[in-house]
């Protein structure tokens, strides 16, 4: 029997060019994870920004149209950590945030204890607040101070949407001895401000960073309550309670006092 032409015969690889070809794949593959993995912490930084910003519009719209003042408070701890440590500021836990929010009953401030007015860190009345929604709990978030924008003189001008290219009112607005004050921050180690006179409790956790909002839906940090032209918190990702310094996925979320609106700012 005649054979088949040798252009008909079949053809496989041979062992070489497989073991050449699963060598290109496995360096291919060493070359692309760190790209994924940058993509994954920047979507994970996303996500959480906008997730605060969302609790922070949720309260505002519920302020306008209950007609009342509105609580958000937040609390960072360790991703490790298995109770409240109800520890004051600045907390001693990194990598894990939670937000609550409460909201007056009578429409008013009168669940603060006018004991508060004399410096005294009293929880608003219990029985005085209604919590609005569940514990909100974000992992491998840190909030801190990411420190202003660098001078709008740069040239070329930087994109108004990114991080340098943000308001600094944060850091300009108001005496520089006290610009603390614009600025929300679990690093913030200002004994004065840098917790409210008037905390409060929500599902085991007390909550002393707060951002109000009022009938009107304005905007005013802690317990000073004067409201900020812009005010702003920053966010950087940690691997488990350790921050991530070196990496590039900044956040920060600025919101006016006079609206209560959030817009944020990535790199």
């Amino acid at each position: 029997m005649l054979s088949e032409p040798p252009y008909k015969q079949p053809y496989g690889f041979t062992l070489i060019e497989l073991v050449g070809v699963i060598a290109i794949i496995i360096a291919l593959t060493a070359l692309l994870v760190p790209a994924f993995t940058s993509l994954k912490g920047a979507g994970d930084i996303n996500q959480a920004a906008h997730t605060i910003a969302g609790v922070f519009e949720q309260a505002r719209t519920y302020a306008l149209a209950n007609n009342t003042y509105v609580w958000v408070g937040l609390y960072e701890e360790n991703t490790t950590a298995a109770a409240p440590t109800n520890t004051t500021p600045p907390y001693p836990g990194k990598g894990r945030v939670l937000l609550a929010v409460v909201a007056a009953n009578d429409g008013t401030t009168s669940c603060q204890d006018p004991a508060s007015s004399t410096g005294n860190r009293i929880p608003l009345i219990s029985s005085q607040i209604t919590q609005v929604g569940t514990l909100v709990k974000i992992e491998n978030i840190h909030v801190t101070d990411i420190g202003p924008p660098p001078s709008l003189a740069s040239s070329p001008a930087p994109n108004p949407n990114s991080i340098a290219g943000r308001p600094d009112f944060p850091y300009t607005s108001g005496s520089p001895a006290f610009d603390y004050q614009n600025r929300i921050s679990s690093d913030d180690n200002h004994s004065s401000f840098n917790q409210t006179l008037y905390p409060f409790i929500a599902q085991g956790y007390v909550f002393h960073k707060t951002v109000r909002f009022s009938p009107r839906g304005e905007a005013s940090i802690n317990g000073t309550y004067l409201l900020r032209r812009v005010a702003e918190m920053g966010l950087k990702p940690t691997h488990g309670d350790v921050v991530d310094l070196r990496s590039a996925n900044v956040v920060a979320i600025q919101f006016s006092g006079v609206t209560g609106k959030c817009k944020i700012y990535r790199q």
